[in-house]
């Protein structure tokens, strides 16, 4: 069960426009309010993100997706159903989501997460949560609590408490889209 303190702390913090730092159902990260346009320019801010990539988003139901997405291919709505490991889909385009958060083309990323962590606090926020690696290297994802640098630690407004002590090593999820074709395209397995 996730500890309610460190639940309330963590809303708190988001429906003020902060970051927080933690655990998803990959790899630990650095989130906010996905539809906060300020709290996404200062994520990008602090990862130095290149402006023309989406931030990756996190949602707890097909239902949340389907507010976030023009159109939810029944393909994908299986294969994110069925899919065992965390999954990440890149969509043609987004929708009712601050342009900071979407690609240079519309373009946007989410993953429907497993994470009961993760969940709790996507449907206390009632919105969805960013989810970039809470590391400031490109390609780096740091697996476990202290994998994570405290010049990260120190630029979030709160670290979540919830599995700090997990040394279980942790992967980025699976990524896909659908071509043109509407077949199903595999861009990190």
């Amino acid at each position: 069960m996730v500890q309610n303190y460190d639940l309330d702390k963590a809303l708190d913090t988001l429906r003020n426009g902060g970051l927080i730092l933690y655990p998803t159902d990959t790899v630990w990260s650095i989130g906010c309010d996905a539809t906060n346009p300020r709290a996404a320019g200062r994520i990008r801010q602090l990862k130095d993100t290149d402006n023309a990539l989406g931030l990756e988003i996190l949602v707890n139901s097909i239902d949340m997706l389907r507010r976030y997405v023009v159109h939810l291919h029944p393909r994908i709505e299986t294969l994110l159903i069925y899919h065992l490991r965390p999954l990440t889909v890149l969509y043609e385009r987004g929708r009712n989501l601050p342009n900071s958060i979407l690609s240079e083309h519309g373009q946007v990323a989410i993953r429907l997460v497993q994470d009961k962590y993760c969940r709790e606090l996507i449907s206390g926020l009632g919105k969805p949560l960013v989810a970039i690696a809470a590391d400031l290297r490109e390609g780096y994802y740091p697996d476990n609590f202290g994998a994570i640098s405290s010049d990260v630690v120190e630029r979030v407004d709160y670290v979540s408490r919830h599995r700090r002590d997990d040394k279980g090593r942790a992967l980025p999820s699976v990524v896909a889209r659908l071509s043109v074709k509407d077949e199903l395209e595999f861009l990190r397995e």
